[in-house]
């Protein structure tokens, strides 16, 4: 009787496994259209026991470039993040950089996070330019010289992946991923651009399916196991 019941508590747990990948994979469908966005995959791992365990790990992996027509897009094409702050004062980072003017006329996210350390945008402007180093400068009309307003700072982290999730596609550094370190003397930042998400939309439906497949089945082997153990323990009464 006790192996039967672990057979059954294993199959439980298998299952409670498998839906947590699943979890993952629907929150990458969810997420294939936001610029910036990593995947997660979920390594499931088969105990000597039998049993499964899983652990996250997200992918940074470089997502296309797309053009736009908004001088305050950028894309970042290199490793790193750029460093935003919330209204209360608080740092996350993002690869995200759909930004606009916000209210002070300042360089923010879209939902009004303060882009690096405050570039500020005069109301009347010829011409923004940011350049691939980050530097943000305008012009006051067509023959005007340059002005500097300030830069896009880009950072990154001994291990990203120790980087943990936070506000609307933005991450939060941890111990696990150390500090945040200035990159300097870099050409990462294309102007008019914006990074898609690294989603392989065809790889994730075909998790998907296997498993689903995969689920079914541990399902019903779970199904199979309680029905063999109901009919022992009515032998044993009658």
């Amino acid at each position: 009787m006790e192996r039967v019941q672990g057979v059954i508590r294993k199959s439980i747990v298998n299952a409670q496994v498998q839906f947590e990948k699943l979890g993952y994979i629907a929150n990458d469908f969810a997420n294939y259209s936001t610029n910036g966005y990593k995947s997660v995959r979920f390594e499931q791992m088969l105990g000597a026991d039998g049993s499964l365990t899983g652990v996250s790990r997200t992918d940074f992996k470089q997502g296309s470039v797309r053009i736009t027509s908004n001088p305050y897009d950028v894309a970042l094409k290199g490793d790193g993040f750029i460093p935003v702050t919330s209204p209360t004062g608080e740092v996350q980072y993002t690869r995200d950089g759909s930004f606009k003017i916000g209210k002070n006329g300042y360089l923010v996210t879209n939902d009004e996070w303060l882009v690096g350390e405050g570039i500020k945008i005069p109301n009347t402007i010829y011409k923004l330019i940011i350049k691939e180093d980050g530097t943000v400068s305008y012009m006051k009309d067509a023959t005007s010289k340059e002005q500097t307003l300030g830069k896009i700072p880009v950072v990154q982290f001994q291990n990203p992946e120790g980087l943990k999730q936070g506000d609307m596609n933005k991450l939060i550094a941890t111990e696990d991923s150390g500090e945040a370190k200035i990159v300097k003397n870099h050409n990462y930042i294309a102007q008019n651009a914006l990074e898609c998400s690294n989603v392989n939309i065809q790889d994730k439906a075909t998790e998907m399916l296997r498993l689903n497949a995969s689920m079914i089945a541990s399902l019903r082997m779970a199904k199979i196991v309680d029905d063999m153990y109901n009919k022992a323990i009515n032998i044993r009464e009658s």
